[in-house]
């Protein structure tokens, strides 16, 4: 891997995938929170984001995304 020709989202990349092969996903994940402990209250946030969905919609979502995946069309 040479990472001289890489751009800065390859870089990204390839060291979150570094970080979950080598810590798994929730080591990851722990590792990346002592950079950034951000800011507000993303409980309050999510309720703002999530309470307008049920759990039925949510899963319309997901199945619509696994689609587009499929067979490679965006939105």
């Amino acid at each position: 891997m040479n990472t001289q020709m890489m751009t800065p989202q390859q870089i990204r990349v390839a060291g979150l995938e570094a970080l979950t092969r080598e810590l798994g996903l929730v080591g990851m994940i722990r590792f990346m929170q002592q950079f950034e402990m951000g800011q507000g209250d993303y409980s309050k946030d999510r309720h703002q984001w999530l309470d307008k969905f049920t759990v039925d919609d949510i899963a319309k979502m997901v199945q619509k995304k696994k689609t587009l995946q499929k067979t490679g069309k965006k939105k």
